[in-house]
C-alpha cells in the first residue's frame, strides 16, 4: 500500500452558519491521505503512475473557495472531486479543521473527518 499525504494546508475561506463567517471568513486546515499504488513511479521516476499532489492541492483549493455553511459539505465535495479526477485513488481520508471557530469558550479548532 502506498500513500500520498497533503498535510496542514491552510486556507482563508468563507464557510459558516453565521453571517459574519461568510463575510469575514476564517482559517481552515486541510489534511488529506490518499491510498494508491505508485510502485511504477517509484521504479521509473515518472509522474505518470502516481498522484500529482499539486493537482490535488489545486482541486482542494478550488472547493475551499466555494462558500458553504458546513465544512461537512465542503469535505464531501472535495472527496467527490478527487475520486472523479484520479482513477488510481483507492481510499481517501480527509480532515478539515475550522481554526478558532466562533464558539465560547475559546476553542482552538473543530474538525470533520471523511474516510471512504
Amino acid at each position: 500500500m502506498h500513500k500520498v499525504l497533503i498535510e496542514n494546508a491552510i486556507f482563508h475561506a468563507h464557510h459558516g452558519v453565521f453571517e459574519e463567517e461568510t463575510i469575514v471568513g476564517g482559517k481552515f486546515e486541510v489534511n488529506i491521505e490518499l491510498e494508491t499504488d505508485f510502485s511504477e513511479s517509484a521504479k521509473n521516476d515518472v509522474l505518470e503512475g502516481t498522484i500529482d499532489y499539486s493537482a490535488v492541492y489545486r482541486m482542494v483549493e478550488q472547493e475551499m473557495m466555494i462558500p458553504s455553511k458546513l465544512i461537512e459539505h465542503v469535505g464531501q465535495r472535495i472527496v467527490n472531486a478527487l475520486y472523479a479526477n484520479f482513477d488510481s485513488i483507492q481510499f481517501i481520508r480527509l480532515k478539515i479543521s475550522k481554526l478558532n471557530p466562533p464558539i465560547k469558550p475559546t476553542i482552538e479548532k473543530v474538525s470533520i473527518v471523511i474516510e471512504e
